[in-house]
């Protein structure tokens, strides 16, 4: 029988790894400051302009994805 601790655990690992095979198969997510429109309103005018973070594509690489790479750069240096 689990307890509650190893069922937390489990739970825990599960949505890490459902998250880090999300990252791998689809590694781009919506802008969270345009809201994957593209677009964003200035501040004084108002004006709608293109978004800086995702240079109006409407997506932006997934912070998983970011850590997959990493890895595998620190991996593949370290094997030479």
């Amino acid at each position: 029988m689990l307890t509650i601790a190893a069922l937390a655990s489990l739970t825990i690992l599960g949505y890490a790894a459902f998250y880090l095979i999300k990252c791998y198969a689809v590694p781009f997510g919506p802008c969270r400051r345009c809201k994957g429109t593209g677009e964003r309103r200035g501040l004084i005018l108002r004006l709608k302009r293109e978004c800086h973070r995702c240079a109006g594509t409407g997506k932006r690489v997934r912070v998983g994805r970011r850590v997959i790479e990493l890895v595998r750069d620190e991996y593949r240096a370290g094997t030479r």
